[in-house]
């Protein structure tokens, strides 16, 4: 599947791959359970999907699937093709905003557990 990136997927993941963004870790058509996520941060458990034209005709199925990926403690977060090459700076602060809510909502677990 890897060679079969969409040219989204592929502008993303230079821009994800390496540690890049806030030195975290992405991995790339990542396995959970029983779906193939475009892309993972295990630090944030942010999920993050590009979505082209054939999304269109599967708006169910991906509501199923992002539900029950939350259901699993995933933050799951959509991009259409164009964004993710347009707005690419849009998409970038929303993803570091993404994981910085993750990482301050199990700071503060981890602080309210020590109480």
């Amino acid at each position: 599947m890897r060679s079969q990136s969409t040219p989204a997927e592929a502008h993303l993941w230079k821009i994800l791959r390496m540690r890049q963004v806030g030195r975290l870790k992405f991995r790339r058509q990542h396995i959970i359970q029983t779906f193939i996520v475009d892309f993972y941060c295990p630090e944030a458990k942010l999920v993050i999907e590009v979505d082209g034209p054939v999304h269109r005709k599967q708006v169910e199925y991906d509501q199923e699937r992002d539900m029950c990926l939350h259901e699993l403690g995933f933050q799951v977060l959509r991009f259409k093709n164009g964004v993710v090459t347009d707005e690419t700076e849009k998409v970038i602060a929303k993803i570091i905003d993404a994981c910085m809510e993750t990482n301050s909502s199990t700071e503060v677990d981890a602080m309210n557990k020590l109480k």
